[in-house]
């Protein structure tokens, strides 16, 4: 079970009283209650980063490094360098394909299970693969069931790291990616070394034995255990102004909130994330009617069927130097700034009011104007809280794929929610909240394949509307058009290399690519930990220089020329890599972040099936690899140059949304 991240709430302390009409009168004590997690900083995070970066070397490794294995199953096979170049095609662009689906799954199940799961799927997939018999049994069984395990294997890994660290979470995200280029350094040697020994299926069944060590690697990812966070009422108030999404009380002090009526009518049966309220916005929202309830009566009407996570009301306590003080570290306070207010301009009403005579039973009790309330400095209680026996031991809430910023890999300070409010204010304003249905959709264990949380991260990372932004989708084409080249160098430099150099000398070609990328991310995770640094003009140069040195690669095959190439695309990809989350958060906003990750790799999935058939074809035709280099160098050339005007491109689309939000209402 993946750590909770999203608020879980407690039954409330409550005064029942007989007003003058015999009615009575609800009258909440104390303010409201939650749980949520705050990464620590270290502890067993050190031990998480460890083991996701071996998972990288492993599965990276193995996908850098299919190139190496070109050569004996062509005359294996008897098959063209296009038919078998779509083998490795598969691999890799299958385990970027099937990502949405394994983030939807670790949703609902955790990162730890999924790994495993998928671990034990790929290594069945390489063992059996020893028995091939044809280039169409390797497509099926190496490159698809062996591309959706690896994508198992590696969506944990990719974002388990950032539960466990806050302020370093750029170092220990960029020491866990690394593994990509170790592992292409590691394996690309190892796989030559072996086909020369005992044959390229035997050597097929020594990588299914190492890919099942990420069975280990993935039972190391512990979930953290949540906090109880409280408002310390001793603490200096002052007044702020704000709008707050008012609730229906229903029996029990129990409140429910809404979310916009386009959640029955998407394509698959949920909404995307930023239509759900944030835990910032919900416990704001349950503030204001703690204080209007002890002004209301409560009426004896039956509450809603359906309702979107049902809140109760409690004592509010705080959480963030507790978790670190547990991990031996310690950290000032800070005054909480109120994160941004869920979207109160769409309809509200209760979640599955599907009768058109309800839908416009909206929940918002008055006139939607500021309101005074009192923002208090948070204090930390250290309290674990004590979980109802039902919930099998862990909060049922524990969503990773609720967070706006699940998938951010670079430094938290590069974000503008991050720098505007508190360690706690932030955490409570990317996350946001599972319905009640969800709720009880695990404590029943029902709908296990298709529930709303699977359901729910799939309508977020697949939400085409993002397709209509300028802006996204020329960065969508360039990561395409970067990921047809990519891998072609992989597949190619060794066989290209043999003409002059020996075939031991020509393999580690392919491994200082994986050199250059460990040293380049590192590098790269710190120049971008700087405000100042545009990770959009690092990221273009990179990959135009890495384009053009493509290009040039072939005028000379010595060694030097050779090693001086890869370092050079080692840089380019390591950038490609490191950079893409930034971009998208530096273009999309946070709350987009998301959704355009799952996007990006369903593009950049399909464009790794395309690119190394595409350049095995053109040497099938010419008996060149010149032809194969120009093809994917001009390509990733294309996409740097597309993303040049990015900025410009996203300002005037930004322009155009303001002026459009200011015309009056037809």
């Amino acid at each position: 079970m993946p750590p909770s991240n999203t608020i879980a709430t407690t039954d409330p302390k409550q005064q029942h009283e007989q007003n003058g009409n015999g009615v009575k009168e609800v009258m909440n004590l104390e303010p409201p209650t939650t749980t949520i997690v705050v990464p620590p900083d270290g502890g067993w995070g050190w031990v998480v980063v460890v083991a996701s970066f071996v998972s990288n070397v492993i599965v990276d490794g193995i996908v850098m490094s299919a190139g190496m294995f070109k050569e004996p199953m062509t005359k294996d096979f008897g098959a063209s360098a296009s038919a078998i170049s779509l083998v490795f095609s598969l691999l890799s662009g299958f385990y970027l394909i099937a990502g949405p689906f394994a983030a939807s799954l670790a949703n609902r199940y955790g990162f730890r299970p999924i790994t495993i799961i998928g671990s034990f799927i790929a290594s069945f997939a390489f063992g059996i693969s020893y028995l091939a018999d044809g280039v169409v049994y390797m497509y099926i069984i190496y490159g698809v069931i062996g591309g959706v395990g690896f994508s198992m294997i590696y969506i944990p890994s990719v974002i388990i790291v950032g539960y466990y660290f806050e302020r370093w979470r750029a170092l220990a995200t960029g020491v866990a990616l690394c593994g990509s280029g170790v592992g292409t350094f590691l394996f690309a040697p190892f796989n030559e070394a072996m086909i020369k020994a005992v044959g390229w299926r035997t050597t097929l069944l020594i990588q299914s034995a190492i890919i099942l060590t990420c069975t280990i690697t993935g039972s190391m990812y512990r979930p953290l255990k949540p906090i109880q966070v409280t408002v310390d009422e001793e603490q200096e108030e002052k007044k702020i102004m704000l709008p707050i999404v008012f609730t229906k009380p229903l029996p029990e002090g129990r409140y429910a909130f809404s979310v916009p009526n386009s959640v029955h009518n998407t394509w698959i049966g949920a909404s995307n994330n930023t239509t759900y309220p944030t835990a910032a916005e919900v416990f704001r929202g349950m503030g204001a009617n703690m204080e209007r309830t002890e002004r209301r009566t409560s009426s004896s009407a039956t509450p809603p069927t359906n309702v979107l996570t049902s809140v109760t009301s409690k004592k509010l306590e705080q959480l963030h130097r507790a978790q670190r003080r547990s991990s031996g570290h310690s950290t000032p306070e800070h005054d909480h700034q109120q994160p941004p207010l869920f979207n109160l301009t769409k309809e509200l009403n209760t979640l599955g009011e599907a009768d058109e005579e309800n839908e416009n039973d909206t929940l918002i009790d008055e006139e939607i104007k500021p309101v005074s309330l009192m923002e208090r400095r948070h204090t930390v209680s250290g309290r674990r809280p004590i979980l109802p026996k039902n919930r099998k031991g862990a909060l049922t809430d524990n969503r990773p794929m609720y967070r706006d910023d699940v998938f951010f890999h670079g430094s938290l300070a590069r974000i503008p929610q991050y720098q505007s409010q508190s360690s706690l204010g932030y955490h409570m304003a990317v996350t946001r909240m599972p319905t009640q249905h969800d709720v009880e959709e695990e404590e029943q264990n029902r709908c296990a394949v298709c529930s709303e949380a699977v359901r729910r991260t799939l309508a977020t990372m697949l939400d085409l509307s993002l397709l209509k932004s300028p802006s996204f989708m020329l960065l969508a084409l360039s990561g395409f058009l970067t990921m047809m080249g990519f891998f072609v160098p992989f597949m190619f430099m060794k066989d290209r290399g043999v003409q002059e150099m020996d075939e031991s000398t020509a393999a580690f070609t392919v491994a200082a690519i994986g050199i250059a990328n460990t040293i380049a991310r590192i590098v790269c995770g710190i120049l971008s930990s700087f405000k100042g640094v545009n990770a959009l003009w690092l990221n273009n140069v990179a990959i135009t220089l890495g384009g053009i040195a493509t290009m040039l690669s072939g005028l000379y095959l010595t060694e030097a020329y050779q090693f001086t190439y890869a370092a050079i695309f080692g840089v380019a990809i390591a950038c490609f890599s490191a950079l893409r989350s930034l971009i998208a958060v530096d273009l999309m906003g946070l709350e987009k972040l998301t959704n355009a990750f799952g996007i990006l790799m369903l593009f950049q999935g399909l464009a790794a099936v395309m690119g190394g058939p595409i350049a095995g074809m053109l040497y099938d035709a010419t008996k060149s690899f010149d032809y194969s280099f120009y093809f994917a160098g001009a390509l990733i050339t294309l996409s740097a140059i597309l993303c040049y005007p990015l900025n410009y491109v996203n300002k005037w689309e930004k322009a155009r949304a303001e002026k459009d939000s200011k015309k009056p209402a037809v």
